[in-house]
């Protein structure tokens, strides 16, 4: 052995211990921390709106599962906390308490004291039933041929975590080359829960219920027969939902960063809980993923602090900046509640993981074209997801962009994304025709 190889590999081991030491000392001291603050919520709650908020702090117990509650993430009641397990909470709330029924209607308050009540923030107050939707149509001209000659195309765009419909019309949108302007009916939504759309708190934001408020809202409303899908990241969940359930009407599937993991579906939730929020220190993403995704108290104290103030941070930054506009990404960053995106985040990113295979299954049998892109450098979701789709389904066309990331894989390249997606229409378009013509002779 070589007499510099040993010391260096002891440096080596020793720093890995110190590592692991202080990463372990960290979660013990936040486990600890959201324990403290459970009881602390459950308290101010019971003061300022007359009862406690429900928590998910202690196993299911005994739910059933059957229908929607299927639909329930076991992460949200099976994340680990020493503290808990020790019974350091003397009345640690039931999971049957927890629940609460899905749906929109009848919420007993618009708003929790802890969430922002301005004019933006319940805007959906207007209409509750549906979700906002913007809409770019076509010239009225090439519409009305369009549907003469029934030959109009639609594209429903589904954004990611903590984003909304800004995400794609401030990048996509705008870089549409004219044919697809003259035809093409682009629909991009806030998902239920996020932008302008509603944050019911009588609901649990399963994967069924965002499907279903994108059916009521957009399938329905604009009475879309046919369609492309794109979606960034969680939305690539909620888009294979979709697509799974209209495999007829789906004529392209676009997944951009798609968080999928090819395990059985027992394990499929906790599997994606552990890999999309290990628990580590550094780098700082996966650090703040696993912060807002193991512990649900702590979380909801970093919504009091920046989301429900947003608008004093966002006078901050205009004067820090000399900016009188702040870009989208940091206005939809505050646009949700910590019930919505706590929720959110475990039934359908973790919870969704145990449906996708049979999603991807659906597209396969009705031979639906599905398109992955992925950036190379992605720290949030792992490069094996795009990997593990094209070895579910062989016929998926994967791209992998070098030198980007989970957001850069758009953001910085909107004009190279766009031209990517007309591409993928236009060649879904030719093939169809192809096989219209083979069948016709």
């Amino acid at each position: 052995m070589s007499p510099v190889y040993f010391p260096v590999k002891c440096a080596s081991i020793t720093g890995e211990i110190l590592i692991n030491a202080v990463s372990y000392t960290v979660f013990l001291v936040l486990d600890f921390l959201d324990v403290v603050f459970c009881i602390i919520y459950r308290y101010l709650d019971e003061i300022l709106e007359g009862k406690p908020s429900p928590c998910c702090c202690r196993k299911r117990g005994g739910l059933v599962e059957s229908g929607e509650e299927t639909e329930v993430s076991e992460t949200l009641y099976e994340r680990r906390n020493v503290f808990r397990e020790m019974g350091f909470v003397g009345f640690p709330r039931k999971w049957e308490d927890c629940r609460k029924p899905s749906g929109i209607k009848n919420d007993v308050l618009v708003n929790r004291w802890s969430d922002c009540g301005c004019e933006s923030c319940l805007s959906w107050m207007e209409d509750r039933d549906k979700l906002h939707v913007e809409v770019k149509l076509p010239p009225k001209a090439a519409m009305e041929q369009d549907c003469r000659e029934g030959s109009s195309e639609n594209v429903i765009f589904i954004h990611g975590f903590l984003s909304s419909s800004s995400f794609w019309t401030e990048t996509v949108f705008p870089n549409l080359s004219e044919p697809v302007k003259q035809s093409y009916r682009l629909i991009a939504v806030d998902l239920l829960g996020f932008g302008r759309s509603p944050k019911p708190r009588q609901c649990l934001y399963t994967l069924s219920d965002h499907v279903e408020m994108i059916e009521k809202s957009v399938i329905d409303q604009l009475e879309v027969k046919s369609f492309h899908l794109v979606a960034h990241s969680m939305g690539c969940i909620i888009a294979s939902a979709l697509a799974a359930k209209y495999p007829k009407c789906v004529k392209s599937i676009t997944l951009v960063a798609p968080p999928y993991f090819s395990k059985s579906k027992e394990g499929a939730s906790l599997v994606a809980l552990t890999k999309l929020a290990r628990k580590m220190l550094w780098p700082p993403i996966p650090f703040g993923s696993a912060f807002m995704s193991w512990y649900e108290h702590l979380g909801r104290c970093v919504c009091l602090l920046i989301c429900r103030n947003h608008r004093t941070w966002e006078r901050i930054l205009k004067l820090l900046t000399w900016r009188r506009d702040l870009h989208f990404m940091i206005r939809d960053f505050t646009r949700h509640t910590h019930h919505s995106a706590w929720h959110t985040m475990h039934n359908v990113i973790c919870g969704g993981a145990k449906f996708m295979d049979d999603f991807l299954e659906i597209l396969m049998n009705f031979g639906v074209k599905v398109f992955v892109i992925q950036g190379q450098l992605d720290l949030t979701v792992p490069l094996e997801c795009s990997e593990e789709i094209k070895r579910k389904v062989p016929e998926a066309e994967v791209c992998i962009v070098s030198n980007a990331d989970h957001r850069s894989v758009i953001m910085g390249r909107e004009k190279e994304i766009t031209e990517h997606l007309e591409h993928i229409w236009a060649s879904v378009a030719d093939v169809r025709t192809c096989l219209e013509d083979e069948n016709g002779n």
